[in-house]
């Protein structure tokens, strides 16, 4: 009963049911998610079947054991908070921030190698559209038609990473400070569901772009 007169909101009539439209919303909002990945895929892999020849060559560009080691990277993150919202679920906020500072240390190493690739692109003229200068793929929309594709998708996924990285800082900081307890530590599985979403696409996107 304390738990719930702590954390119930005015406008639910039991903390059980606030919790699972928490619980409801969460899972509509990465439904959504899906669906816009879903979609720029689906648009990479037209455009795939129309340039093959040049989106092939592309690829082959592409650092894959940079690659490789981000996939790596964010399944180690995901166990990380995996392990952080089993500590919450014990009522041990202390140790729920240091796996999820682990986590978020994973995802700084993430950006890293992702900046590290994109400025090789970059110096290479590896870069989308009318930008593009690369000339060893030739003539022809295939070159800057893939790495404008690729940009967008790899760039949105990391927009992702940086937004669930402050997402487990702040619920992180908040499972030190005590708020929450083996009753009522909801936050921190949604935001594990977010990190989660998050490598699960990265696991789509890893091999669509990098190794087929």
């Amino acid at each position: 009963m304390q738990a719930e007169s702590t954390y119930l909101a005015h406008h639910f009539e039991s903390l059980e049911k606030q919790q699972h439209a928490a619980r409801l919303g969460m899972w509509l909002f990465l439904a959504t998610e899906v669906l816009l990945f879903t979609a720029l895929f689906a648009g990479y892999g037209v455009y795939r079947y129309l340039y093959a020849d040049a989106f092939v060559a592309a690829s082959k560009r592409l650092h894959t054991t940079i690659g490789l080691v981000n996939t790596i990277v964010l399944i180690t993150s995901s166990f990380t908070v995996a392990w952080g919202l089993d500590q919450a679920a014990r009522g041990r906020g202390k140790k729920t921030f240091l796996l999820f500072g682990c986590s978020v240390l994973l995802g700084l190493v993430f950006m890293c190698f992702k900046a590290y690739e994109y400025t090789h692109h970059f110096h290479e003229g590896m870069l989308p559209g009318r930008y593009y200068t690369w000339e060893a793929i030739g003539p022809g929309p295939g070159g800057p038609m893939f790495f404008s594709l690729y940009y967008l998708i790899t760039g949105l996924h990391a927009i992702h990473v940086l937004i669930g990285m402050t997402v487990l800082t702040v619920i992180g900081l908040k499972a030190r400070a005590g708020r929450y307890t083996a009753d009522y530590f909801v936050p921190v599985e949604l935001a594990g569901l977010y990190w989660h979403l998050v490598d699960l696409i990265w696991i789509f996107v890893f091999p669509l772009v990098y190794l087929v």
